[in-house]
């Protein structure tokens, strides 16, 4: 029997991961318009750590997905799948009756 925290630890952990995209994308998009400049270093520090985080899922999405210009449509993916498995996650848990 699992415990009922695991699965809480296994949510909260997505629902992190589902920020630091959305902390990315937006940031990608205030890089892209001048608006923050990446010669400061610590906007230099916070994206490199970003990058970090989210290129090792967000690569793969990328080479799998057919070009579509100048649009990249990766980070939608990838937050349908962590959406995904969030649902998956909470309902793992109802069907072995912890909930």
């Amino acid at each position: 029997m699992i415990p009922m925290p695991v699965f809480s630890l296994i949510d909260a952990i997505l629902q992190l991961y589902t920020l630091i995209v959305f902390v990315m994308v937006i940031m990608s998009w205030l890089i892209g318009f001048n608006v923050i400049n990446r010669h400061n270093q610590v906007v230099d520090m916070i994206w490199r750590t970003l990058i970090a985080l989210t290129e090792p899922v967000l690569g793969p999405i990328r080479r799998t997905l057919p070009s579509l210009g100048g649009l990249d449509i990766s980070p939608l993916v990838l937050l349908l799948a962590i959406f995904f498995l969030r649902e998956m996650n909470w309902w793992i848990a109802a069907r072995i009756g912890i909930q």
